[in-house]
């Protein structure tokens, strides 16, 4: 067979083996993003103030007014197993990264041994069978994949965007655990409140038993009526010991969010009256939330890291070039060791092409494109839920200042009612049902202007929490990456 006929078989060969090789087609994405600017929130949002500062600043915990509260924080980031889980991880996702990077390197290796050795009579030529020899050599052994369509590095980029989002997720990880402290340490605050006004109902209803007891020594009541007043003070002796095992609960949890033992909650000062942030907006919500929730910008970088996924997925369904070299010295004599008899080299480049894989790669590609769709969805979700949690709770925060007027004004009242039924009570006029009834009406009207005080605090730290608490993303790394989506599917920001 001549050249000329032989390089043009091989040409015909090579041409049906990309033909006849593994193909994608018909694998696409499906997922699309969501354009922040189409979710509609305009009427929800209508009546609130809006301004450009009102955005969280990165320490927002220092607007709350209680400079224990700062200290407990500052803690809580030194030293919690959350963040240092997340740290972790973040450590993690870096080291993935740079291990796929480390594989678009050439690969050098260095050997050098020395072999003695003995044959047997069996093993000898001459059948003597006491020939020794040694054996000396050295080599170096050269391996490069040439990335020919650029699938290594989409793998190293995407091991990158994964790295990007862990540490992202570390910052996450901090506004959660600055949120719940705050919280927890609010929480606190209110069981503190709530033990207040047990003891000042057992005193109220300690009262009322003296009272009673001189009443029915009067014979103006009767035993019974006598017996429903220790009923009434033994209930709430029972207050007071619920209102006791919750403030001790408040402090445990908060002494297992700033990662220490339960016994440092028992050094936490009763906390301050804090302070409510006023209630405003950013003007470009929720455009600008998409750079400033953490979970946002991590779920952008899964998005991104997962087309890189699909890009790397691809390029294994074309042909794949290696080059291996390597080059020595062998010698049974230790002054031939670098004799021209002693050198030794090989170089051998090497061309593959997926021909049949029983439809492996198909496989590949196409669970790459569920991880897109999934990332896709998933950073749908996040910015729904955010958009939705700044609403909702905005539109709490609206209302709340009016329940706790409304709830103080009771407060108020009933607190009258009872000082007024309880004198004429003592005085020997009153009657007993009333008493019993206002100082109900007293104690769940306070209860509840407590509750009302404490969420109101709760909802000003979710609110800086779903304003993203400050965090500000690396714009320079961001820039370097698009969050188009993958295939026919855009994503727009």
């Amino acid at each position: 067979m001549s050249r000329a006929i032989r390089q043009q078989f091989s040409l015909a060969l090579l041409a049906l083996s990309i033909a006849g090789c593994a193909n994608y087609s018909g694998l696409n994405t499906s997922g699309t993003g969501i354009d922040a600017s189409e979710l509609q929130a305009q009427k929800s949002l209508s009546e609130v103030k809006v301004s450009p500062a009102s955005w969280p600043k990165s320490d927002w915990w220092r607007s709350l007014g209680d400079a224990q509260l700062n200290g407990l924080i500052e803690e809580a980031l030194r030293d919690s197993p959350d963040l240092q889980v997340a740290e972790a991880r973040a450590h993690q996702a870096s080291a993935a990264a740079y291990a796929v990077d480390a594989e678009r390197m050439p690969q050098i290796d260095a050997q050098a041994g020395v072999d003695r050795e003995r044959l047997a009579r069996v093993q000898d030529p001459t059948g003597e069978g006491s020939r020794y020899s040694t054996l000396r050599s050295a080599a170096i052994d050269f391996n490069y994949n040439f990335d020919l369509w650029g699938g290594q590095r989409a793998a190293w980029e995407a091991a990158l965007g994964q790295a990007r989002a862990a540490e992202v997720d570390q910052k996450a990880a901090q506004l959660t655990i600055a949120a719940d402290v705050a919280r927890a340490y609010n929480n606190l605050g209110q069981a503190h409140a709530l033990h207040d006004l047990a003891l000042e109902d057992l005193k109220r209803t300690t009262q009322m038993v003296k009272l009673g007891k001189r009443r029915m020594d009067a014979g103006i009541d009767s035993v019974y009526q006598y017996q429903q007043s220790e009923s009434l003070a033994a209930s709430s002796k029972e207050q007071l010991l619920a209102s006791e095992k919750n403030l001790q609960s408040a402090k445990i949890a908060l002494a297992v969010l700033l990662g220490k033992g339960p016994d440092r909650g028992e050094q936490i000062a009763r906390p301050a009256i804090l302070q409510a942030s006023a209630v405003a907006l950013p003007s470009q919500l929720p455009a600008e939330l998409l750079g400033r929730r953490p979970d946002i910008v991590a779920s952008r970088w899964r998005v991104e890291a997962a087309s890189k996924n699909i890009d790397a997925s691809k390029t294994r369904f074309y042909p794949n070039l290696n080059l291996s070299a390597s080059g020595g010295v062998q010698s049974l004599l230790g002054d031939a060791m670098f004799g021209n008899a002693s050198r030794f080299f090989s170089i051998g480049p090497s061309l593959s092409l997926p021909l049949f894989d029983g439809g492996r790669l198909r496989a590949d590609l196409d669970a790459r494109d569920a991880d897109y769709d999934l990332a896709v969805a998933q950073y749908n979700k996040n910015l729904v839920q955010a958009l939705g949690q700044v609403s909702d709770t905005i539109s709490q925060l609206r209302s709340i200042d009016q329940q706790i007027d409304s709830q103080s004004l009771a407060a108020r009242i009933a607190q009258n009612s009872y000082d007024t039924v309880a004198d004429r009570y003592g005085s020997g006029i009153g009657n007993y049902l009333d008493v019993l009834s206002i100082e109900q009406q007293l104690l769940g009207a306070q209860r509840q202007l407590a509750n009302l005080n404490a969420e109101q605090i709760n909802l000003s730290i979710l609110l800086m929490e779903a304003l993203g608490g400050g965090y500000q993303p690396d714009t320079t790394a961001l820039d370097t990456t698009s969050l188009s989506a993958h295939a026919n599917a855009p994503l727009t920001e």
